[in-house]
């Protein structure tokens, strides 16, 4: 009988240069940590955003509910509208109510094509009360550089109404002076753009961190086993694109994108004074400290009596006040908190005391003032 003897199957030929690589990085991202973040949700690559537009514009066809008289600027753009269509009119002689002067604003996404539509968000700049039913007519969306990249112009949607008067005799929903066209911008320019010739890429960290980004460095070299990657600051990291991916960057992006880092935090402690909210991260840790925490409590009853006198005693009825005060104070003994302690331990410690959230803000406050609480103390 003939022996079978096992052969390990390798990736032969052109599609050898990148198989490998692309299976390298699927072992890495599947050995990720466990609660790592992709690198695609802590960071951005830095040069790809969206741009800004605003443009100055008119909605027509209200039920009598655009800007009145007091809005000089509706009436001169209205009429400066109707001149360019042939109809000369001076603006002192309209009075109109059906037309509301809006500012339209948009963002144009990264890498976006002429032809393509976006959304642009509709917001009354006059006197008008509401813009439901309206339509926006022709306007340019300009950057900041003046130029022109996106025209706008449709039905206003408002997602919401209002009837009646104001001052309590109306119904109002939402914000009806405040409304969206969707798919009303359309996308007249591109921007120019060179990110498949880079060389050289770099992440911007969304919360700057050294500690961060000397992983996010380490994860990227250790999935390409080459050393590519490196920390340029705290929220910054450089990556060379590798020869293989030359002309390649969107295939090399999505690889980056999918790699497992840890991100680490500082350890805080936030206390929103308000609402009684009390947060705290994991890293929180106390000194060695004994607590004790009680509450001291008053409370004064008051009941009324009537005095009578006796029959012609020759006195007057009166009614008299008894006053009654109690003072309880808590019986909390003092509580021994040890050095290091995790956020489990902490939270155990204080359940133990019977605090309350509002009782939580006092013993922080005390516990940051007396040197043990190892955290950032931030109180909104």
């Amino acid at each position: 009988m003939k022996r079978m003897h096992a052969r390990s199957i390798r990736p032969s030929g052109p599609w050898a240069l990148v198989m490998l690589p692309a299976l390298a990085l699927m072992v890495a991202v599947a050995a990720a940590p466990a609660g790592a973040a992709r690198i695609k949700d802590i960071a951005s690559l830095k040069g790809v955003r969206a741009n800004q537009l605003v443009g100055y514009g008119l909605v027509v066809g209200l039920d009598g509910t655009g800007d009145g008289k007091s809005s000089l600027f509706t009436l001169q753009s209205l009429s400066s509208m109707l001149e360019k269509m042939g109809v000369t009119i001076d603006p002192d002689d309209l009075k109109v109510k059906n037309v509301a002067a809006v500012m339209v604003t948009s963002e144009l996404p990264p890498f976006a094509r002429a032809g393509s539509r976006i959304d642009a968000l509709v917001s009354s700049i006059g006197d008008a009360k509401n813009l439901q039913g309206g339509t926006l007519l022709l306007t340019p969306m300009k950057a900041p550089n003046g130029q022109v990249f996106a025209v706008a112009q449709g039905a206003v949607s408002t997602g919401g109404f209002a009837f009646g008067k104001s001052g309590g005799s109306g119904v109002q929903k939402n914000f009806p002076t405040v409304g969206r066209v969707v798919g009303g911008a359309l996308i007249e320019k591109e921007l120019p753009s060179t990110f498949n010739t880079q060389e050289r890429m770099t992440l911007a960290l969304h919360t700057p961190d050294f500690t961060t980004a000397t992983r996010v460095a380490q994860a990227i070299n250790a999935a390409f086993s080459v050393p590519l990657a490196r920390a340029a600051d705290a929220g910054t990291v450089q990556v060379e694109v590798p020869a293989l991916y030359n002309g390649r960057n969107v295939e090399f992006v999505a690889l980056l994108e999918g790699l497992g880092v840890t991100p680490d935090t500082i350890s805080r402690v936030i206390i929103n004074e308000r609402t009684g909210t009390v947060i705290m991260g994991e890293n929180v840790r106390l000194s060695t400290i004994a607590i004790a925490h009680g509450n001291l409590s008053v409370q004064v009853t008051e009941s009324q009596n009537v005095s009578q006198p006796l029959p012609f005693a020759g006195g007057q009825t009166a009614v008299t006040t008894d006053r009654n005060i109690q003072v309880e104070e808590g019986n909390n003994p003092l509580f021994l908190v040890d050095s290091g302690v995790s956020i489990g331990e902490v939270v155990r410690a204080l359940n133990a005391l019977g605090v309350s959230p509002r009782d939580l803000i006092a013993i922080f406050q005390a516990l940051k003032s007396a040197g043990a609480l190892q955290a950032e103390l931030v109180i909104m």
